[in-house]
């Protein structure tokens, strides 16, 4: 029993004891009508605001409230007690979505056998519908790891060039760039990754990189050379990947172990963070590896309000139990709401008249409005897509690449898998490079599985007819429209989905909305 439970079991049973002596007089006297009487005027009685009591009873949203002249009744102290836990697990769930995403990721990457520093996964052959994590590409050569600073302490990431990549902490906080956007600009060089409070020496010819949590996730992209078919690009990005990168302990430097590679395309692996009650036992496995202070006092008392604390058990009783498996269902829904009507109009990228949005609210990778956290911001990036850099939210003009997000036809209503739908691309879509459109599955936020690998279509698809124009016009079915196959992107009956655009190299047209993606449209 957590100390909230025994609290509330002290409290209800000295009201219930009080009640059954008689000592409580007044509330003994006539039931329901002494509670309405008015006490005598005294000499010292003066006229009490009633803003700063509370009535005998009040009619809530959780029922009713009773009172004997401010002490709440046996049922509202249970009744209160049972909202406060549910409203703090509630916001700790939602509070925690960035570290349990990041947990899945640890988990699902082990799980696929890279659990150890110098394991890395990497996806040879790209990355199709089999395997869960929000919102991956079909586009890119993917490579992660996770680094155990606490087992491993230093660890040096030597990293080859051409490389586009990240290190998160593991409450999915930025902790460096890597690759063209970090401090190698893209010639390679080697990371140095500091545990927590490191006060060891720092060898000179690395990038050092202080990490707040034991845990690391190694976030890496291999550069596809566009001289190149792609026949022949995705297996040269991945020989770099292999033949190239190194990642070992500090302590090993002389004589490092091999660093092995796990191809995991085509193979199932789930990193997606759980959206039921199993959410609060896993944060409690988390923060047992992790430093004591790394979420702060705020998020450590919320934690422990409902019985998650570093270096004790987490053995909810029945009645917490429920409560737990309510408060997930809430937050899950709550996350949902957020991320497929979201009321930021930083998330718009075009206004209300368009459901077009972004990922992160006004392109704001630290989740924050006037020195606030933006929470809803925070649930909406973290619930439906990974990877937090500030990178990630500029465009340059020509350079790295731009998104687009789309889960609503032109009325605002769910995509139907069971529908038909058409997007209409107009002319001259402003990708120097190529541009892409992925489909996703609502309730993984990952690709969408269908009879497609690859639920990608766009530029560089072979078939894709482009109009009159130059105009594109784009199918989404359970099958193809008659002569609409080469545009065609499955859907499943029963299921809804959502949409990416991709531009690669983003053109100025792009970036000042002189050119637009049309609404999604139903056909029928």
């Amino acid at each position: 029993m957590t100390g909230v439970e025994q609290g509330i079991a002290m409290n209800t049973k000295r009201l219930s004891t009080l009640v059954a002596t008689g000592i409580a007089t007044g509330l003994m006297v006539t039931g329901a009508a002494a509670l309405a009487a008015e006490p005598p005027k005294l000499t010292m009685t003066t006229d009490i605001p009633a803003s700063i009591t509370a009535p005998d009873r009040v009619e809530t949203s959780i029922g009713t409230l009773d009172y004997f002249d401010g002490v709440p009744s046996a049922k509202t102290v249970e009744t209160a007690y049972d909202y406060l836990d549910r409203s703090r697990a509630v916001n700790l769930f939602l509070n925690s979505i960035p570290m349990l995403s990041m947990n899945a990721l640890r988990e699902g990457q082990a799980d696929a056998g890279c659990a150890k520093l110098n394991q890395i996964c990497i996806f040879d052959d790209l990355m199709d519908s089999t395997t869960l994590l929000l919102t991956g590409n079909t586009s890119t050569m993917y490579a992660v790891g996770f680094l155990d600073l606490d087992q491993d302490g230093p660890t040096v990431i030597d990293l080859p060039t051409g490389m586009l990549g990240v290190l998160d902490d593991m409450a999915f906080r930025y902790m460096e760039d890597l690759g063209v956007a970090g401090p190698d600009k893209g010639k390679g060089g080697k990371y140095l990754v500091l545990p927590p409070d490191y006060q060891g020496e720092v060898p000179e010819g690395y990038f050092a990189v202080p990490s707040e949590t034991n845990g690391v996730w190694v976030f890496m992209r291999g550069y596809l050379d566009k001289t190149l078919p792609l026949d022949q690009a995705i297996p040269a990005a991945s020989a770099n990947i292999r033949d190239k990168l190194k990642v070992y302990s500090l302590a090993d430097k002389d004589n490092p172990p091999a660093t092995e590679f796990i191809d995991v395309s085509g193979k199932e692996m789930n990193t997606i963070l759980p959206n039921d009650d199993s959410a609060f036992e896993k944060l409690h496995a988390l923060i047992q590896g992790e430093p004591d202070d790394y979420l702060g006092p705020e998020a450590k008392g919320m934690m422990a309000a409902i019985g998650i604390e570093k270096g004790k058990p987490f053995e909810p009783d029945a009645r917490m139990q429920k409560i737990l498996t309510d408060a997930a269902a809430i937050g899950n829904a709550a996350a949902r709401a957020i991320s497929f009507f979201p009321r930021d109009p930083g998330n718009l990228i075009y206004g209300e008249d368009s459901a077009w949005m972004m990922a992160y609210a006004n392109k704001d990778t630290a989740f924050e409005q006037a020195g606030a956290y933006n929470l809803d911001a925070r649930v909406l990036f973290h619930f439906g897509y990974i990877v937090v850099s500030p990178a990630m939210a500029v465009t340059v003009a020509g350079k790295g690449s731009d998104y687009a997000l789309i889960a609503l036809d032109a009325k605002n209503q769910p995509l139907d898998g069971s529908k038909t739908y058409r997007l209409h691309l107009p002319p001259n879509v402003p990708a120097k490079d190529f541009w892409a459109l992925t489909m996703y599955d609502t309730q993984t936020r990952s690709q969408l599985q269908t009879d497609q690998q690859f639920p990608t279509l766009g530029s560089q698809t072979e078939g894709i007819v482009t109009n009159a124009d130059g105009s594109y016009d784009i199918y989404f079915a359970p099958s193809a429209p008659e002569g609409k196959a080469g545009n065609w992107l499955q859907t499943v009956p029963g299921k809804s989905w959502w949409l990416a655009l991709r531009m690669y190299g983003p053109e100025e047209a792009w970036i000042k909305q002189t050119w637009r993606p049309g609404e999604i449209e139903l056909v029928k």
